[in-house]
């Protein structure tokens, strides 16, 4: 018996025991050589430029190579996503820029350059990107230029934002549940805005009509075959939130199922900004904005002015002092979790185009700083949840300019709680309560 233990458990050590890692292949300049790459020339009058250097930065990597005699570059990416490609213009001939004119169609500089380029890839793991040299000025764009550019983006990000967060500040308000399933609710409205849109080939009002239809639909199913029957048995709030983050994973996993681990694009994204001074937007920014505040109202409307919307606060307040009052608290929660899946699925429509790209994750990347924004203004709080958002969208597009690196504009946000909460633990409109 004592043989048959060590037996089985030298088995499992040598089937379990790590592998030793493969040396990785290396260009000369350091690279590891990888599936992914972007490549071109770097040319001024017909003639290669020798030395200039390249460099690719995005999703927590970055590298940088040099321009050979023939003007030609490589760079490796680890995985296939968006980057940000950047020319050294100190290493470029005198009195030369990129010519933006003789860019590959859908390339433009990064607002306030003019050799900073957004690069994704295409059906394959390889992007030809050949760069032409210009006599021009640099553009050079003051601070006061770039703050207003980052605090507009800012105001982009914050509202849309705050679509997910209020709906979330909603359920937590009238259930006392973190839903760490609310991403997936935003990714849920993006993918059937893809499905119709991209894959079916269909309108993309009728996908956008689709996405916000299938938003409430999963809101009203959530409620109605999970939260409602768990209410009723009497789970405790730790429970709960237990069982929102296996099903958190279960929803993540079946979206990357349906469209699998690519990232895709809807219909128009990335379309040609549009210059208004030193702000650099698209029509569908402006869109998405203009969206955004209306739904918003709409929602600040119905919280105030509607007989379910004070119900809803007021189960807030005291969820038994409401029930013994005659209000339907379990229909009033229904409702609440039909709207947070509508905000959930136009928030994920809008974030797909402000990043822009579908991916089966992409909710996971915003549900901390939606529990950020809920905490910062209030927990409960929707009107709370949207000012808290906006702190946070101006923290996260502002930060970098003050020097934070790119990979860790988010974390700003984090900073931007610590504070607050220092001076005002309750948050934003949140209430002191008393403990003990």
């Amino acid at each position: 018996m004592v043989a048959a233990i060590g037996i089985f458990i030298a088995l499992a050590a040598f089937l379990f025991a790590p592998a030793a890692p493969a040396s990785a292949e290396e260009t000369d300049d350091g690279q590891e050589i990888t599936d992914f790459y972007f490549a071109g020339n770097i040319t001024f009058d017909d003639e290669p430029v020798a030395g200039a250097v390249v460099s690719v930065e995005g999703n927590g990597f970055e590298a940088e190579t040099k321009t050979d005699a023939d003007g030609k570059w490589r760079l490796y990416v680890p995985e296939k996503e968006t980057y940000t490609l950047s020319v050294d213009e100190s290493t470029l001939p005198d009195g030369v820029i990129v010519d933006a004119s003789q860019l590959p169609e859908g390339m433009q500089p990064v607002a306030g350059t003019t050799a900073s380029f957004e690069v994704e890839f295409g059906l394959t793991g390889t992007k030809i990107v050949n760069l032409f040299l210009g006599e021009g000025e640099r553009v050079t764009v003051s601070f006061l230029d770039q703050l207003l550019s980052r605090v507009v983006g800012g105001l982009n990000f914050g509202l849309l934002l705050g679509l997910a967060s209020m709906g979330a500040a909603l359920i937590y308000g009238t259930t006392r549940l973190s839903n760490f399933a609310h991403g997936e609710m935003v990714t849920w409205g993006a993918v059937i805005a893809l499905i119709f849109t991209s894959f079916w080939q269909l309108p993309p009002w009728l996908g956008i009509l689709a996405a916000v239809v299938g938003g409430a639909l999963l809101g009203w199913a959530l409620d109605a075959g999970i939260w409602r029957p768990l209410r009723r048995r009497g789970l405790g709030v730790v429970q709960l939130m237990i069982v929102s983050i296996g099903l958190s994973l279960a929803l993540r996993y079946a979206l990357q199922y349906i469209i699998g681990g690519s990232t895709y694009q809807l219909v128009g994204a990335s379309p040609t900004p549009i210059r208004l001074g030193p702000i650099s937007l698209s029509y569908i920014d402006m869109i998405g904005m203009g969206t955004s505040i209306a739904v918003i109202l709409g929602v600040a409307y119905f919280l105030t002015q509607t007989r379910v919307g004070k119900a809803t606060r007021a189960i807030s307040d005291n969820p038994q002092l409401a029930a013994a009052s005659g209000i339907d608290v379990d229909r009033v929660i229904r409702i609440v979790w039909i709207l947070a899946g509508t905000l959930a699925a136009i928030s994920g429509i809008l974030w797909a185009y402000f990043r822009p790209g579908v991916k089966w994750d992409m909710g996971m990347q915003m549900l901390l700083l939606m529990f950020c924004a809920i905490t910062l203004g209030g927990l409960g709080s929707a009107i709370g949840a949207l000012i808290g958002s906006i702190i946070v969208g101006l923290a996260v597009e502002v930060s970098t300019l003050l020097g934070v690196p790119s990979d860790l504009k988010y974390a700003s946000a984090l900073v931007a709680l610590i504070v607050i909460l220092l001076v005002r633990p309750q948050g934003i409109l949140g209430r002191k309560e008393r403990l003990g």
